[in-house]
Formats: structure tokens, C-alpha cells, sequence
């Protein structure tokens, strides 16, 4: 198991496959939920994942929403249960702190995942709102952190 992170442009045609078919995977198929994964942000955003064997298996994007503000979504695991999930994010705002300089990370959470969020010391910034069905709330971490 490898951790990469990637620009764009520095993708592999295959590993851009992967992660494309792990984020199908999860927020299209696992999760039920019709919407356009397309959105145009993957050629601006840093990608971060952990690969086995060839096959994505955790999965964070991370873009500028603003100047100092970093957004980061897309966050996936195709195994449950053993951790890789907070590996992923652990190591994941390491790299975007130090490839992307900002002030503040940003996310859109799942509402039933602020936990996890937490633990790395989010913060939740917005009351619940639907996002493709789903309640989300924002949640903002302060870098410097990790």
C-alpha cells in the first residue's frame, strides 16, 4: 500500500481511472445518490490516495476555494472499519499543509461523519443543509495544526 499525491496533470491515465471508479464506487453506488462527479475542479485539485495493487482504495482531493482557503472533499474509503480512513486524513492535511499554504481547510461533511472530522480538530461552522439528499454541515480547521 503506497500514499501518492498528485497534481492533475501528473496522474497516470490508469490511476485517474481508479480514483474516478472508487468515487462512482462510494458516493454513486454505495450511497445511492445521482449527481454530476464531473464538476470541473479534479485539473485544479491536489490528489491524495492510498493505492494496493494498483486499485485506489482511499481517496481526498483538495483545491482552492479562496486565496488563503483550501477545500477538501471527496474523501473515500473502500474498506470500512480499519482505520485507513483516518490514516488518509491524518496524513492527507499533512501534505495539504505543506503543498498547499492557507489558512483554513474546508469542508462540506457528511452530517453523520463529524466525528471523524473532529478527531483531526475541525470545527462545525453551519447548521445541517442537503447536499444530492444528504445532510452535510461546513466545517473549518484552522492549519498549523499538524
Amino acid at each position: 500500500m503506497e500514499l501518492k499525491a498528485k497534481t492533475f496533470d501528473e496522474l497516470t491515465t490508469k490511476e485517474l481511472y481508479e480514483l474516478l471508479k472508487a468515487r462512482a464506487e462510494i458516493f454513486v453506488v454505495e450511497q445511492n445518490c445521482v449527481y454530476q462527479d464531473l464538476d470541473g475542479l479534479d485539473e485544479q485539485s491536489l490528489h491524495i490516495f492510498y493505492e494496493d495493487e494498483g486499485k485506489v482504495i482511499a481517496y481526498l482531493r483538495a483545491f482552492y476555494k479562496e486565496d488563503d482557503v483550501v477545500q477538501m472533499g471527496r474523501v473515500l474509503t473502500l474498506v470500512h472499519g480499519n482505520g485507513l480512513g483516518g490514516r488518509l486524513l491524518y496524513e492527507g492535511l499533512k501534505i495539504i499543509e505543506e503543498k498547499m499554504p492557507c489558512q483554513e481547510i474546508y469542508i462540506e461533511a457528511q452530517a453523520y461523519a463529524t466525528g471523524f472530522y473532529e478527531r483531526e480538530g475541525f470545527k462545525i461552522t453551519s447548521g445541517e443543509f442537503l447536499e444530492d439528499g444528504i445532510p452535510h454541515v461546513q466545517m473549518i480547521l484552522e492549519t498549523g495544526t499538524h
